[in-house]
């Protein structure tokens, strides 16, 4: 089962996806996207590192998503990745201009091949007023064009908003 969690910052997304990882009874592998670029961010992530539960795999990848899902996805494991906006980032800011196709590609061609439960967690970056500056309205757009290719791979997407979850749609799969 392939689930995409949306929601804004602070909107209980990532607990969610982790409440959901953790009922799933599989080993969970943790796969976080950011990098510790400033003393803000690197406080950010040794926060949520101890916030998961210490027998949780953790997988650091910034760039070459879809090779740690092919490495780690199996039948008894459920994958949480966490997030696909910092990713996007990630590969809008790389020095090779094709990273962010070529990556996003490889998701997207990986996605239904894999064994076992994926859990992916995004930024909703669609609801805002569109941002000033070509790097920020790439960013939105890419984010979107991302989300809508994920939704129609995915049996569940959730819309979360202030700690509530909203099923936008559920193939009926169990999980």
């Amino acid at each position: 089962m392939i689930e995409l969690i949306l929601g804004g910052a602070r909107s209980g997304k990532s607990r969610l996806a982790e409440q959901r990882a953790s009922d799933s009874g599989l080993e969970v592998v943790y796969v976080a996207t950011s990098q510790a670029l400033d003393e803000e961010m690197a406080a950010r992530i040794a926060h949520h590192r101890q916030q998961r539960p210490a027998h949780w795999r953790l997988r650091e990848e910034p760039l070459a998503l879809a090779a740690v899902l092919r490495e780690e996805a199996a039948a008894q494991r459920c994958l949480l990745v966490d997030c696909l906006t910092l990713w996007l980032t990630n590969l809008l800011l790389a020095e090779d201009s094709q990273a962010l196709a070529r990556e996003r590609q490889a998701l997207l061609d990986c996605l239904e091949q894999l064994p076992g439960r994926l859990i992916l967690v995004s930024n909703e970056t669609g609801l805002g007023v569109v941002p000033l500056g070509e790097l920020t309205r790439r960013y939105v757009d890419e984010a979107g064009w991302l989300h809508q290719a994920l939704a129609a791979r995915c049996q569940r997407v959730t819309l979360t908003v202030a700690g509530l979850p909203m099923i936008l749609k559920d193939n009926g799969v169990a999980g």
